[in-house]
């Protein structure tokens, strides 16, 4: 949930086959199933439209003067689609190693799951433009003051699945993660201590951050849904195999990004350390 998360692969079975196919192939076609049920390819391409426009901040903010061209194309690179969706799907079959499948891929492929599914990246693409999210937190206040019942509802979703705690964890790791990129490219002086330092000091500030975005984003993307579909959704959210997946597809998207952030922290290193004196 929240990072929402191919296509499926087909075992086939030859007329001299006897017996089932191994363990491991069967896991994989469950796996495949799910990420599919999912949309994991159409999560992660939006991931990438927002990793390209997170590239031309970054190098506003810390290397102004270097080739444009040059640094998008190197942000291209490193916000790959092909190559995200890789490190997501190796990290998400570990992380759901023990983890039942089959309710999990008839919920996302049922009508409901497919609508939820639909709505988060509708969503996710609609905070891409321009004043959409001040939108969201205009539509949030009214809503409170309003006290909408789905409120409550989003309220318990967060809870439930403890999406503060997880989405600004991965934030922090991520920027951790920048700054060691900075540093091993030679373009910080702190030390690891001083970064660590400096990283946590942020931490209230991205948690109040990431507690008004995403009640906002939630509102935006769930409004559309009943109250019944709602409480189905946080049902199986609540569930063991929506436990087990929550925490593979943080642990998942967490990887990916860390390993992105580092490689733009690299980048950055070599645009500035260049950088004409």
């Amino acid at each position: 949930m929240m990072m929402r998360i191919l296509p499926a692969v087909a075992l086939a079975f030859g007329l001299l086959m006897s017996g089932p196919a191994p363990a491991s192939e069967e896991r994989a076609a469950q796996i495949e199933a799910l990420l599919e049920a999912l949309d994991l390819e159409q999560t992660v391409e939006i991931m990438e439209a927002e990793g390209l426009r997170y590239g031309a901040q970054v190098l506003r903010d810390f290397a102004p003067d270097a080739d444009l061209d040059s640094w998008n194309a190197t942000v291209a690179r490193i916000y790959d689609s092909a190559r995200m969706s890789a490190l997501v799907r190796a990290e998400f079959a570990t992380g759901m190693e023990g983890v039942e499948t089959a309710p999990l891929t008839a919920f996302f492929s049922s009508d409901v799951g497919a609508r939820i599914i639909a709505l988060e990246l509708a969503a996710r693409r609609g905070f891409m433009q321009d004043g959409m999210e001040e939108a969201a937190q205009a539509a949030l206040g009214q809503a409170e003051a309003d006290k909408l019942p789905i409120l409550e509802q989003i309220d318990a979703l967060i809870s439930d699945s403890d999406l503060i705690e997880r989405n600004v964890m991965g934030s922090l790791n991520s920027n951790l993660m920048f700054y060691r990129g900075l540093m091993d490219g030679g373009a910080s002086e702190l030390g690891e201590a001083d970064i660590l330092a400096d990283v946590w000091s942020q931490e209230g500030a991205v948690r109040t951050e990431t507690e008004i975005w995403l009640r906002g984003f939630l509102l935006i993307a769930y409004q559309p849904l009943s109250a019944q579909d709602l409480e189905a959704y946080g049902a199986l959210y609540r569930s063991v195999e929506g436990r087990g997946l929550n925490a593979a597809l943080f642990g998942a998207f967490n990887q990916m990004y860390e390993e992105l952030s580092y490689l733009l922290g690299r980048a950055v290193a070599e645009r500035m350390m260049s950088a004409p004196l």
